[in-house]
């Protein structure tokens, strides 16, 4: 099931609100780990699976890539990117992450940002990135941490006086829909274990080169108080990986 939630007028509203939609890169929590996984980006032919606001897309193209598609099933989304996009060596593409069908040797680099995670079958997506990806190409993606999409509500335990207990696992090895709640939305997401992240990279082609649960900046931990409690449970997966 393909969801558009984002074209919805007020999930799209109070998405644009969040800092990482205002502020871009620099204020998405897993950034400062997501950009050294990332290759060289020079001279090279760049996808992003699930562009948004197109804040990769325009990264990719400051670090000198030659061309970049940036792939969004939402419309407002990537209205939203072109209208901050100066550059003609960007092409928006609106579709589903999971119709993709590149030819082969399309692109040196593949990365996604927090997508994968909407979509139902990852071994789908691997075995389409392997096919449109050059050989020895790069493929960097982040994720909602297992751990954090095994649990429905996506929220702590709370004591009586409202403080953070613990963050439940429930259901962790029982893949698939999580009807969560986002922004005051009900959303659905596809819950997968690491081990499924892992294996279908390496049964798909794929020679993995990293995998880390990134941490906060410390600049965050000190700024923002409630941000400690992050380091009690990992909500993000950074996987970087090559094909063979």
């Amino acid at each position: 099931m393909k969801e558009n939630k984002y074209d919805d007028v007020t999930f799209f509203n109070q998405y644009s609100k969040m800092p990482r939609s205002v502020d871009g890169l620099k204020a998405a929590g897993e950034w400062h780990i997501f950009q050294q996984m990332l290759p060289d980006l020079k001279d090279k032919r760049v996808l992003d699976l699930g562009c948004g606001f197109g804040w990769h897309c325009r990264y990719a193209i400051e670090r000198g890539a030659r061309e970049v598609i940036g792939v969004d099933i939402s419309e407002r989304m990537l209205q939203e990117a072109k209208k901050n996009t100066g550059s003609a060596s960007i092409q928006y593409m609106r579709m589903p992450i999971e119709d993709i069908d590149f030819p082969a040797n399309s692109f040196d680099v593949v990365f996604s940002s927090l997508a994968f995670h909407y979509i139902e079958s990852f071994e789908a997506i691997c075995d389409k990135v392997n096919r449109c990806i050059a050989s020895g190409g790069d493929f960097v993606f982040s994720v909602e941490h297992p751990a954090f999409t095994s649990n429905e509500k996506q929220d702590w335990y709370y004591d009586e006086q409202g403080r953070r207990m613990f963050w439940p696992i429930d259901r962790y090895f029982d893949e698939g829909i999580r009807n969560t709640r986002f922004l005051g939305e009900d959303v659905m997401k596809y819950h997968k274990t690491l081990t499924t992240y892992v294996n279908t990279l390496i049964k798909s082609g794929f020679q993995i080169t990293g995998l880390i649960e990134p941490e906060p900046e410390a600049d965050l931990l000190n700024s923002i108080p409630e941000m400690k409690d992050e380091l009690r449970r990992p909500m993000f997966l950074l996987v970087s990986a090559t094909k063979k």
